[in-house]
């Protein structure tokens, strides 16, 4: 069974604006069929970089998404960005612990946060510029295991259900 509150939790530099610009948040070096298994990704501040265009408080959680998909980046080879069907904005301290690696894996329960008290939106569609970079079609050749597991996040069901026939 999956928990329908996994999260992947990022630690970002950028805006709320440059990520419902972008259509979610990239470019992540992450486990994509890890990721597939999130319902949301919690976007948590990173006020130290050098190049921060957000205002939140350092480790501050402050946006929260409902993962729609995680497809490779067309810019940086071997990183993938979570789109988003929905966003709702937060202000929470003290989410990000301080973890080396800016991608982990949680629950929102485990973190505090209660997915039917936020006030969810519709994601904006993406710029024309970040459109036309960011849907280009993945012609990477997908293997049996990744398209089980893609499909069982899709239905929600473990990859041991899913049987897939290639007739040639």
């Amino acid at each position: 069974m999956i928990n329908d509150d996994e999260a992947v939790i990022v630690f970002t530099a950028k805006s709320t604006e440059q990520i419902l610009n972008e259509g979610g948040s990239s470019a992540w070096r992450l486990d994509r069929t890890r990721a597939h298994f999130c319902t949301f990704v919690v976007c948590t501040r990173n006020a130290k970089s050098e190049w921060v265009a957000g205002l939140e408080a350092h480790h501050a959680a402050f946006l929260i998404g409902k993962l729609k998909d995680v497809i490779p980046s067309p810019e940086y080879k071997g990183r993938y960005i979570l789109r988003f069907s929905e966003y709702a904005s937060v202000n929470l301290p003290n989410v990000w612990n301080g973890e080396r690696n800016p991608v982990k894996y949680s629950t929102l329960h485990n973190i505090g946060i209660d997915p039917s008290r936020l006030k969810w939106q519709p994601m904006p569609e993406p710029n024309k510029t970040d459109l036309d970079v960011t849907h280009r079609v993945d012609l990477t050749p997908l293997s049996l295991t990744e398209a089980k597991e893609r499909l069982a996040h899709t239905f929600g069901v473990l990859p041991t259900a899913i049987e897939i026939i290639v007739r040639g």
